[in-house]
């Protein structure tokens, strides 16, 4: 056995993953309770976390903030589901055609870069707000990282085995569903799982920015505009925000983890 071998460090299990990170999460709040028990924060613009984390645990019993949370999720839900049913063939298509690429990435590179969030009062013009307003730039946004992942995944099909099914008679078409389209699979989930960050925080962005309806957006917009702002109310719905972030993301993880496994096992021998 090497020296080598011997000095590398073991891989974390999940148990110490989570650990870790929920050692960090309590931290994180024993140090808001702290900043604001002493006085260090002021208590009406930072609450201390028992009273944000009570309040949380009052809203998920309460129905209007359970009507509020559905209709955020469901427009989440629909505008990552669109996007990824354009994105993925978008990007097969962009990523194995050259002709069309160079056709088209003048107007992809100018029209990436343009932010959701202002596209709102065109888009509310055009087509309304509401559901369908959120839906729209939620696909919006949430395509680029499906799109140019699974582009970047196409790069990387290894040359060699699309011309071993050519050299047999096989078509482009079946190249691409019997090579390239299995070799990119993990990047095309790892941009799903970037896009699904990326569509919730639209999610809340386009409720806030539009204020009507309902969808936790809303919530925080009408607790932000109280006089006085009721902040617990606040930092509660992005409570629930962020640990649906983190609870959609960890099942992603786990099931490109389990899924790919090849493909984990392969990037841990080239490290």
């Amino acid at each position: 056995m090497s020296a080598q071998t011997l000095s590398r460090p073991r891989p974390a299990t999940s148990a110490t993953r989570w650990s870790r990170r929920a050692a960090g999460a309590l931290a994180f709040a024993a140090l808001i309770e702290l900043l604001s028990r002493t006085g260090l924060a002021d208590p009406a613009f930072l609450p201390p976390a028992s009273e944000i984390l009570g309040r949380a645990a009052a809203l998920a019993f309460d129905p209007a903030f359970q009507a509020h949370a559905v209709t955020s999720l469901l427009a989440w839900a629909i505008g990552l589901g669109v996007a990824a049913a354009i994105a993925v063939p978008l990007g097969l298509l962009l990523g194995s055609v050259p002709i069309i690429d160079a056709a088209t990435r003048s107007v992809v590179e100018f029209l990436r870069p343009i932010p959701s969030v202002a596209l709102i009062p065109l888009v509310a013009l055009v087509i309304g707000t509401g559901l369908q307003l959120r839906v729209t730039l939620v696909v919006y946004a949430a395509l680029w990282p499906i799109l140019y992942n699974t582009m970047y995944g196409l790069r990387g099909v290894d040359p060699l085995a699309k011309e071993s099914l050519r050299a047999y008679g096989f078509g482009p078409l079946a190249v691409l569903l019997r090579v390239s389209l299995p070799s990119s699979a993990p990047f095309i989930t790892t941009g799903i799982r970037l896009a699904a960050g990326v569509a919730l925080i639209l999610t809340v962005s386009t409720e806030i920015v539009a204020g009507r309806g309902e969808g936790i957006g809303v919530f925080i917009f009408f607790a932000g505009i109280a006089v006085p702002a009721r902040m617990t109310d606040i930092l509660a719905g992005v409570f629930w925000v962020g640990l649906f972030g983190v609870a959609v993301n960890a099942l992603l993880v786990a099931v490109e983890r389990r899924a790919f496994r090849w493909h984990h096992a392969r990037l841990g021998e080239t490290r």
